[in-house]
């Protein structure tokens, strides 16, 4: 019997009401064409939540209910509330896995686990992405070839300003020359994090096998090993103390 695995495709559903384009190649939103496709996966309960929902859709329930939260943003990420990026990283630190998408690399939730600029270089110009599978017997390869193509992309270039990876599994190259870390995973308290870099909204990336074939593959990887609540608790010994320890401490404090 298959283990279900709890999903929630967080967008910001933004280009689509604004972009023709976007609206045209992404008719329902990128997250619920994440959603469709992750759907089709035996074992997986996905919903999706967005910006302007309610606390942006993820309550303090629905990210308990969640086993793997994938996030896309790109035009307002300082939209995004403080308490919930803080609420979403506390839950990644207990346990819960993190796949964020293409311009999540500037996600207030990313940089948080990170701790770093995560700024890169970019260009809108039609590249081709070549990514090439550097890590071929990792669990988020799987199924996919030496390399893939996108035929039309949004260029992302080094220098990356992330923490060295964990695990570096795919790095794209493009029409313009330059290379890119596009497939990379850390480990954040309890909870597993994969940046996967492609995702521009005005092509049709996600509608792509290989991509989705990553993301699939990523899901499974970031479930959740461990959930262990993130706080101090006052811990009972194991064995009986000498009655006298107590004291005995109280009386060496504020003594050198």
């Amino acid at each position: 019997m298959t283990e279900t695995l709890r999903i929630t495709v967080w967008g910001e559903f933004r280009h689509e009401k604004k972009n023709p384009k976007v609206a045209e190649i992404y008719p329902q939103g990128i997250h619920e064409t994440i959603a469709a496709f992750l759907r089709k996966e035996e074992g997986f309960t996905v919903r999706t939540a967005s910006l302007d929902e309610p606390e942006h859709g993820l309550s303090e329930q629905v990210l308990a209910e969640t086993d793997v939260l994938l996030w896309w943003g790109h035009m307002a990420h300082a939209e995004v509330s403080d308490e919930v990026v803080e609420r979403a990283k506390r839950r990644v630190l207990e346990g819960m896995g993190l796949i964020a998408l293409h311009s999540a690399h500037f996600a207030k939730l990313f940089k948080a686990l990170m701790g770093t600029t995560c700024s890169l270089k970019w260009r809108e110009a039609n590249d081709k992405e070549r990514l090439w599978n550097i890590l071929p017997n990792h669990p988020i390869a799987r199924g996919i070839a030496d390399y893939f193509e996108i035929p039309s992309e949004e260029m992302y270039g080094e220098p990356f300003g992330i923490p060295t990876p964990d695990e570096l599994i795919f790095i794209s190259w493009f029409t313009g020359g330059e290379v890119f870390r596009s497939g990379a995973t850390w480990q954040r308290g309890h909870g597993r994090v994969f940046y996967f870099r492609p995702g521009h909204e005005t092509y049709p990336t996600y509608h792509q096998p290989e991509v989705q074939q990553v993301i699939t593959n990523a899901v499974h990887w970031a479930r959740p090993t461990v959930t262990i609540p993130d706080d101090c608790p006052n811990c009972l010994p194991l064995e009986t103390l000498p009655e006298d320890s107590a004291a005995a401490q109280r009386s060496t404090v504020g003594h050198k």
